[in-house]
């Protein structure tokens, strides 16, 4: 596995929410953290139809538009009572001609579910997929992961996208009622990053 030497890193995002995330999992490393949008790149179409793909097309276009080195990440969240939907569809459940619209999303995601009935608990996991990619091609792939299950009413003003839902399995609040720290030490985005901070080591 090829080790990070870099002191900045492009995170290849719009995503406020995710942006601060990262920048609190980089910090310890002394590395600082730039993203897609105060680079103004735009949004590449993401044309695959797995996490990885997807990562994959993000962090490289964004190391060709600039020559940095680019970490993307890919994420959503997957509903068993809804056959795996949305996933890697996630952020598109939220798409409106405004923007996105999370809590649409939610509100559409728990209409399908009482659509079919689905028992419960409404099991459900998040997934996040890095990939770290280098101005010569190179990249490497890290995934994490989080159970847990939907829950109904919504529930908290933390967090982001569809956080004020998710309930990790073992505890009794959201993520979206869930503080920063806590959050960043059980999440599907901690897990991959705990894959992905060996590469930053000697």
């Amino acid at each position: 596995m090829r080790k990070f030497k870099d002191k900045t890193i492009l995170i290849a995002t719009h995503n406020a929410g995710k942006l601060e995330e990262m920048r609190h999992l980089l910090a310890p490393y002394g590395i600082t953290a730039t993203s897609a949008a105060e680079h103004n790149l735009p949004e590449p179409d993401e044309t695959e139809d797995n996490f990885i793909g997807n990562a994959r097309i993000k962090a490289h276009a964004a190391v060709k538009a600039t020559g940095l080195p680019a970490l993307a990440d890919d994420s959503g969240i997957e509903v068993d009572g809804l056959g795996g939907a949305p996933g890697v569809y996630t952020a598109d459940w939220a798409e409106t001609p405004n923007g996105r619209d999370f809590k649409m999303a939610m509100e559409k995601t728990w209409t399908k579910l009482e659509e079919v009935s689905a028992p419960y608990p409404r099991t459900a996991r998040f997934r996040a997929t890095f990939v770290l990619a280098w101005p010569d091609g190179h990249d490497e792939v890290f995934e994490g992961k989080v159970e847990g299950e939907c829950v109904w009413p919504m529930r908290g003003e933390n967090g982001h996208g569809y956080d004020p839902m998710f309930q990790p399995a073992g505890y009794d609040i959201t993520f979206g009622e869930m503080d920063w720290d806590e959050k960043n030490r059980i999440s599907h985005r901690a897990d991959a990053f705990a894959k992905l901070k060996t590469v930053f080591g000697d």
